[in-house]
């Protein structure tokens, strides 16, 4: 799946390329409007690595907590380790699940900080360019699917950059 974002002018020619890109033959994977009335900068994931972060620490948390959980407890199980004696069998285990799945939640954390940044420069730069007025089309395609480059020239925009 290939990335493009159009840097345009004016809203007008936003419009009529984004008509023009719904028309194709082959559809785009997604079209999304960036600018004044549209979709603020910060909310859309490609633009925004903290988003794309947030939603594979979730993603991670869902499978790692749980796991963490069982992990804790099939420990103290395995180990017969007496940590928290004051709790007792059943509680001595629960500590250990309950540590374990700290344990996979702040794993969650870790897991997801390695989120590709090497874009950096290039979302610097279309932030700039949102800020200072000008309208992005963030076009993708679908897999396997060539992106339609001189479709994106059709209204001359002020840049194409490749994501």
């Amino acid at each position: 799946m290939a990335i493009a974002v159009v840097v345009l002018d004016h809203h007008q020619d936003l419009c009529i390329l984004r008509q023009h890109l719904v028309k194709l033959s082959t559809p785009l994977a997604g079209l999304q409007s960036v600018g004044p009335g549209e979709t603020p900068f910060d909310q859309v994931e490609v633009l925004n690595p903290q988003l794309r972060q947030q939603r594979l620490q979730k993603a991670m948390a869902f499978w790692l907590v749980p796991f963490g959980f069982f992990a804790g407890v099939t420990f103290t199980v395995m180990t017969n380790l007496d940590t928290f004696a004051f709790a007792g069998l059943w509680g001595n285990r629960l500590i250990g699940g309950l540590l374990g799945l700290v344990a996979g939640f702040l794993g969650s954390f870790a897991a997801s900080s390695g989120v590709d940044s090497s874009n950096e420069d290039r979302l610097r730069q279309l932030r700039n360019r949102s800020e200072e007025g000008s309208w992005l089309l963030v076009v993708e395609s679908r897999a396997g699917q060539d992106m339609p480059w001189k479709d994106l020239q059709r209204v001359r925009p002020q840049a194409v950059v490749a994501l």
